[in-house]
Parts: structure tokens; C-alpha cells; sequence
């Protein structure tokens, strides 16, 4: 019910920064948490950061001072800024709409956006 596109990945050098956006299209519940989450190449999945439809935000500790996660309701889009980047921070980087229906919590997932920080 909900489709989810990312775009903003791309190759950039150490210290440099890239703004990811995802727009969701379909229907929207009043209650809902969009994030960020990422997985490198040999790890496992990881959380980035989210923002309530209430503007509550939350950071893995790794990214903290660096991201700002954003969303504005009139375009359906969350955005990621992403300040001083580094070499860890490779990875695609997912997008997730999460749904409460009043009941039950559903998810949604983005096809993904790769990030390569190099020289």
C-alpha cells in the first residue's frame, strides 16, 4: 500500500556530504516512523536514525552530530542529510516507512541507495 523511492546515493570524498531524499506514495497512517538504516558490505543491517510524524528523532551514536533526518508531510518525503562523512559510513542505505493502523505496525522498505565515501 505504501512504495517508498530513494535516490541521493553517490561517491564522495571523506569529510564531504550527500542528501538522501524517499518519497512515499499511497495511503498514509496518522501515526508512523520513517528511517534511515544501512548495511555494509559483511555486516549486518544497522539503524541510522527515524523521525516521528510527532518530529521526535532518534541517532545511532555513530552517526550523531553528523546526520539530521527531516521529513516534510506535504511532499511525503524523508530526508537524510548527511554531514562529514567518512570511510565507515559506506553502505546502501534503506529507507523504512513504518505504519500503525490503530492495531497492528507495518513495514515498509525502499529499494536502497548506495553511499561510497573514498579518495
Amino acid at each position: 500500500q505504501v512504495q517508498l523511492v530513494e535516490s541521493g546515493g553517490g561517491l564522495v570524498q571523506p569529510g564531504g556530504s550527500l542528501r538522501l531524499s524517499c518519497a512515499a506514495s499511497g495511503s498514509m497512517s496518522s501515526i508512523n516512523l520513517m528511517g534511515w538504516y544501512r548495511q555494509a558490505i559483511g555486516k549486518q543491517r544497522e539503524f541510522v536514525a527515524t523521525v516521528s510524524s510527532s518530529g521526535s528523532t532518534n541517532y545511532a551514536d555513530s552517526v550523531k552530530g553528523r546526520f539530521i533526518i527531516s521529513r516534510d508531510n506535504a511532499k511525503n518525503t524523508v530526508y537524510l542529510q548527511m554531514n562529514s562523512l567518512e570511510p565507515e559510513d559506506t553502505a546502501a542505505y534503506y529507507c523504512c516507512h513504518q505504519n500503525f493502523n490503530g492495531r497492528r505496525w507495518f513495514e515498509y522498505w525502499g529499494q536502497g541507495t548506495q553511499v561510497t565515501v573514498s579518495s
